[in-house]
């Protein structure tokens, strides 16, 4: 008597855990749940992103920093008389030294064959 006593506590045991936890993956997969996990993957995405996106600026003021050590380029640009200091245009060389225009030996006229 005691065994069969044991074993329906045993398997009214077992249905009670089976019975909670497809309750709870059922309630898992209702469309407000749904939709509550996708906004929480979303906004977990966001921080990422602007985690991601504040390293690459800190990242880039650094190299920028180096590259103006590396370059001396300790001014500020905020005051005026650094203009003075600039470099005046360049020119290209390529079109101070062609005086002479190309002018192709043979003309071309696609129609011409027609």
């Amino acid at each position: 008597m005691f065994r069969r006593a044991f074993w329906f506590t045993a398997g009214a045991a077992a249905g009670v855990w089976a019975t909670t936890k497809v309750n709870r993956q059922l309630k898992k997969l209702t469309p407000e749940s749904l939709a509550a996990q996708a906004a929480d993957k979303a906004v977990e995405a966001g921080h990422r992103l602007k985690d991601f996106a504040l390293d690459v600026k800190a990242g880039m003021t650094q190299r920028e920093d180096e590259l103006n050590d590396a370059l001396g380029l300790h001014q500020d640009p905020d005051r005026l008389d650094n203009v003075t200091a600039l470099p005046g245009p360049r020119r290209l060389r390529a079109i101070e030294n062609s005086k002479t225009t190309y002018r192709p030996k043979f003309s071309y006229d696609r129609n011409e064959d027609h």
